[in-house]
């Protein structure tokens, strides 16, 4: 078993709830409202920019020059990729750039991305690639899910270009560079009796990830009423 996997089965209650989150099956059938959806991309956007950080982070913790590159590509897969989407999608709405920046921060963003930077800040690269992985290899996971759903990627679905960005190729490759850099740190640094803390952290940030799209579900009361209860 990889170390990625036994990450998530020892977090397995914590990855459910994350990845089948009703938030993400109601973006599949097109049934979250506008308002849920708008509220969760706007801090994302607050939450990619923390996440630049923890990337600039990661650079500094590198203790190899092919770590500090591979950091530097995530960085810039946020900065001049995954951010411009939100800037895309929010300009529908009449949301400039400087809007997405000075909107208040959510408590749920605030904690998720203090934690992971404050995983990174004391520990190693490990650590901080570990706080960061169940967003980075999560997004893959659940967009390839989501991508699968008839209702998916019909002409009618408001939120066929947000799952078509994280299920299309280049974003998948971003995120099977990060979970096969993430193996390369653990078979140096993950000894078994390390292990427990790493997962210790995993779970953490999956639960932080969990309520990020809580957070996203309460607001305008999530759902059109199409979606299931998951």
């Amino acid at each position: 078993m990889s170390f990625f996997d036994r990450l998530k089965t020892a977090a397995a209650a914590e990855w459910r709830a994350y990845t089948g989150h009703p938030f993400t099956n109601a973006l599949a059938d097109g049934s979250l409202t506008e308002a849920a959806f708008r509220h969760y991309l706007v801090q994302d956007y607050l939450f990619l920019i923390e996440f630049a950080r923890a990337y600039a982070l990661a650079v500094y913790k590198s203790p190899k020059l092919a770590d500090m590159r591979e950091a530097a590509a995530g960085l810039s897969a946020i900065l001049d990729v995954e951010m411009n989407l939100h800037v895309k999608l929010c300009a529908g709405w009449g949301l400039s750039p400087a809007d997405l920046e000075q909107a208040p921060p959510a408590i749920e963003m605030l904690a998720y991305t203090r934690y992971v930077l404050d995983a990174g800040m004391r520990g190693d690269l490990l650590a901080l690639k570990v706080a960061l992985a169940p967003c980075v290899i999560g997004y893959a996971e659940i967009a390839t899910r989501l991508a699968a759903r008839p209702d998916a990627n019909a002409a009618t679905n408001p939120y066929r270009d947000w799952i078509a960005e994280y299920a299309g190729a280049p974003y998948q490759e971003v995120a099977a560079k990060a979970q096969a850099h993430l193996e390369g740190l653990a078979d140096l640094y993950a000894t078994p009796a390390r292990e427990a803390e790493l997962i210790a952290i995993f779970k953490e940030a999956t639960r932080l990830e969990a309520d990020f799209w809580e957070m996203g579900w309460r607001a305008a009361g999530g759902c059109s009423g199409r979606e299931e209860a998951y």
